[in-house]
């Protein structure tokens, strides 16, 4: 619970008047049935007008008070469980932005949302009903059995039946129903994913015309939620009926041996009006309280989710010696040495495997090989998107892990694999390369990443808007403004990863061309599956199964390689020749 009270502490004024509104809440509404005994008892049977004008005064004075405090606990706890759960998304947020690709593996994307979302909500509704309900039940319970065993103590003992029996049916129906709480939120995660994997692959989707299966798919994950909810509703709804049930058994107990004491003189009518009232009060509480228990039940699991998040270590972080010297990336050199890499560090295969290779400043160099050799993975590493779990990589002869995240990460720029656009017009999504560049700069870097043209082809130009993702653009058009976005940043390091399979040769041509004049003195890696677009680097890396088998020029590779010559002949329809 430490870890939501960072979140609570600028509303904690709210925190402290809700309840203290609650209490004068109660304190108004638990005299009244009393007072109006009193009436009954004494003003009416006495036909004392001026005491019933007296008392029957101080009973409106004292509803107008509980009205008050009625509206301002309301306010308060509205004030305190929406801000503290502000706050508490806005802590979540900043916290997944924190996330290496490690950490992201592992929360899928559609749990992260829904912990966002819905688990958030539902710890909004708890905070609420706790500043509501969680003290009113508790207080009324107390103050109501107190005062109707002082008015009665032989009826007490209906009391005294009546309340373990419906404590003892309350807990055994939320034991039944608690589990089936904690499946909702995972049920509910898939039903999210799959709603986020349709939307965002809605056009492959069309293209090969399954929206049918895409239907039952979701129909499946949809209706294992209703199965559990049904299950988990069915059992609680259960709590209502049984609370009323009790209720009225104990009114009906209550009136049968109340009216007898009435007619022995031992009890007056007044009386076992406020002793009845008093009940209602006691069994409300409960039925209160029961509701806060279920509510907070169904939120365990939610809070648990969410402190999954908030708790989850960052396995990449700033050094305190990455912060005391602060260096940055200048030249670029790049350096592997005896690197490896597996994606957990508990178990698994090695994905990279005793890598060494060095990558001069100013140099390009090319990384090819079979899918799943582990090329990306390789780039990743000198960003820290992921940490090598053996060797170094060093950027400009100093570890990756001795700058901070910020410094390292401004001097690389990285054009993934699966290109991302932002909802906003072209120029915010280039800008995100550099917030502080120029007009010009913008046109230069769309012009050498061959964007220019297509850009002005649109009505607004560069105020054209892109829908979530770029939806509204075609594969090759998101992947030169992806580099043209790579190219504002001015980096010393480009990593360009197949960010060019979706563009013609000759598009792919003039962009080479274009970062050969005005970023010459930027080392880049390039991996690509066309041989035409590595030919010209100054090293190509050959990865297999992670292993680096090969590397060297084209004209050295093409000499003593037969993997690449196997690459490179299939690539020009030629055979192979003997070796």
């Amino acid at each position: 619970m430490k870890q939501y009270f960072r979140f609570a502490k600028k509303y904690k004024k709210a925190f402290l008047l809700a309840p203290l509104l609650v209490i004068v809440d109660v304190f108004c509404e638990i005299v009244q049935p009393e007072m109006m005994s009193r009436i009954v008892d004494l003003g009416i049977r006495q036909k004392d007008i001026p005491y019933i004008l007296r008392t029957g005064g101080l009973m409106l004075g004292l509803s107008l008070l509980a009205i008050i405090g009625n509206v301002g606990n309301i306010w308060y706890s509205s004030q305190g469980s929406v801000g503290f759960v502000t706050e508490l998304r806005k802590g979540l947020f900043g916290k997944i932005q924190e996330f290496s690709f490690a950490n992201i593996d592992r929360f899928s994307s559609a749990s992260l949302v829904t912990r966002l979302t819905n688990d958030v909500n539902i710890l909004q509704q708890v905070v609420m009903m706790s500043l509501r309900l969680l003290i009113r039940g508790p207080l009324m319970l107390i103050f109501a059995v107190v005062i109707a065993v002082g008015i009665a103590p032989g009826l007490g003992l209906i009391i005294a039946i009546a309340i373990p029996v419906l404590m003892v049916s309350i807990f055994f129906l939320l034991r039944k129903g608690i589990p089936f709480f904690i499946q909702m939120q995972g049920k509910l995660d898939k039903v999210n994913g799959a709603v986020q994997e349709n939307l965002i692959n809605v056009r492959v989707i069309k293209s090969f015309v399954r929206e049918g299966f895409e239907k039952k798919k979701f129909a499946v994950s949809n209706e294992d939620l209703m199965a559990i909810s049904i299950r988990a509703s069915s059992i609680v709804a259960l709590i209502m009926p049984v609370m009323q049930l009790v209720m009225n058994i104990s009114i009906v107990a209550i009136v049968w041996f109340g009216g007898n004491k009435i007619m022995a003189g031992t009890l007056q009518v007044g009386q076992l009006m406020s002793f009845i009232s008093y009940v209602t009060q006691i069994l409300m509480s409960l039925m209160m309280l029961s509701v806060s228990v279920m509510t907070f039940s169904r939120a365990g699991a939610s809070s648990k989710r969410i402190l999954e998040v908030l708790d989850a270590g960052i396995d990449i972080t700033d050094s305190p010696q990455a912060i005391r010297e602060d260096r940055k990336p200048g030249l670029g050199k790049v350096e592997f040495i005896d690197v490896s890499f597996k994606y957990h560090s508990g178990g698994g295969e090695y994905v990279l495997k005793n890598i060494s290779l060095t990558a001069e400043a100013g140099e390009r160099v090319a990384v090819i090989g079979a899918t799943g050799s582990a090329k990306s993975t390789l780039v990743q590493l000198i960003p820290r998107l992921y940490d090598a779990t053996e060797g170094q990589v060093l950027v400009d002869g100093v570890d990756v892990r001795n700058y901070t995240l910020l410094n390292l990460r401004n001097g690389v720029s990285m054009v993934l694999q699966q290109n991302e656009l932002f909802s906003g017009t072209i120029r915010d999504n280039l800008k995100w390369g550099n917030p502080l560049a120029t007009e010009e700069e913008i046109i230069a870097a769309a012009r050498d990443a061959q964007a220019h043209e297509f850009i002005l082809s649109f009505p607004a130009q560069y105020d054209t808007l892109l829908g979530q993702g770029g939806v509204n653009v075609s594969g090759g058009q998101k992947q030169r403004l992806c580099i043209a976005r790579a190219i504002l940043k001015k980096p010393a390091i480009l990593i360009l990863d197949d960010s060019t399979s979706a563009v013609d040769t000759a598009t792919e041509a003039g962009i080479r061309a274009a970062l050969d004049r005005h970023l010459k003195n930027t080392t880049t890696f390039i991996i690509a599956q066309r041989i035409g677009s590595i030919i010209s680097a100054d090293k190509i890396i050959i990865l297999e199964e992670g292993a680096m088998i090969a590397s060297g020029s084209h004209e050295e590779l093409i000499r003593s390689s037969k993997a690449y010559q196997e690459i490179y002949y299939s690539q020009q329809e030629k055979e192979v020749p003997a070796v």
